[in-house]
């Protein structure tokens, strides 16, 4: 009998990136397009809060789009057959 391992997995904007879901900091990131001051701070939401919603609800939208890609297959194995932590500072 296999005993279930408790595993963390640390993860970034990188796992997500082969699905097409754009990341925010690299070359070609969201924050290349838009300004993060006006849709990613509360100044930005007090400002707009409707731009700020339909910035987050197009993002939302888009995964709708997407598959899921090897590294986020592998992980739904592994969390089968043992206690897997994800940690991630992605919104994916």
């Amino acid at each position: 009998m296999m005993v279930k391992q408790n595993i963390v997995v640390f993860t970034g904007a990188g796992i997500s990136a082969e699905s097409g879901i754009p990341t925010f900091r690299d070359s070609n990131g969201m924050w290349n397009k838009y300004d993060a001051k006006k849709l990613a701070s509360v100044a930005g939401f007090e400002e707009n809060p409707q731009a700020v919603l339909e910035f987050y609800n197009a993002r939302r939208k888009n995964l709708l789009e997407v598959q899921p890609n090897h590294a986020h297959l592998a992980l739904a194995e592994l969390e089968k057959i043992h206690n897997v932590t994800i940690i991630t500072q992605n919104i994916d």
